[in-house]
């Protein structure tokens, strides 16, 4: 039996106890070697719906790709992003909080809260409430999750012209094979996630060498 799709009903419900409208806050990129993390915030309107938005990692490419300008056109978008280096400063919770509050602020207008995914509630400047597979429950969550990951995916690609070896417009920074292959006669670049424990041992071994 298919999975029940996301719904406004979430939203709904948090938008009674509070003034002012009701945001969905995803992330993508916290497990990969290198390149930044990515949060979303996306404010949905019930009457402009794009249709067939549901968790990220249920969608193909093609259709995340094709969801993300419907989005982008049907609702209020905010993008936050922190670095490779803000990674490395300040560890990848704290840099996905950082990414969280920049996409809030981006947003058009500030919302009268934030349903954020996971169980963990970021330092937001608005009341926030976490739900658990949030991006398979709630329709802003799962935008959100859409537009953090093509956004994201899109500025690996763009850092992979620069740095073509590593092949991540395929692996998204990810540590496949080819990507350790790449590391391993190349070395890490600016990109790459130094506090992450392949990356420090690589350059623990370069050091020692």
């Amino acid at each position: 039996m298919a999975a029940a799709l996301p719904t406004l009903e979430p939203e709904t419900a948090l938008a009674r106890e509070v003034a002012g409208p009701v945001a969905g806050v995803d992330e993508a990129g916290r497990g990969p070697w290198a390149g930044p993390v990515v949060a979303a915030a996306v404010i949905l309107d019930p009457a402009r719906l794009p249709a067939g938005i549901t968790d990220s990692k249920q969608l193909s490419k093609a259709r995340r790709e094709s969801l993300y300008p419907a989005i982008l056109a049907a609702a209020e978008v905010g993008i936050g992003w922190a670095s490779a280096a803000e990674i490395d400063a300040l560890n990848i919770l704290q840099a996905t909080y950082l990414a969280m509050q920049r996409a809030i602020a981006a947003l058009p207008r500030a919302p009268g809260a934030a349903l954020v995914d996971g169980n963990r509630a970021p330092p937001l400047p608005c009341p926030c409430r976490t739900l658990i597979k949030g991006d398979a429950l709630s329709l802003s969550i799962a935008a959100a999750s859409i537009v953090a990951k093509v956004s994201r995916d899109r500025e690996m690609t763009r850092l992979a012209a620069e740095h073509p070896a590593y092949g991540w417009e395929r692996n998204a920074g990810y540590g496949t094979a080819e990507h350790q292959a790449a590391l391993a006669r190349f070395g890490p670049t600016a990109h790459h996630r130094r506090s992450f424990a392949p990356i420090r041992a690589l350059l623990a071994q370069e050091a020692a060498d």
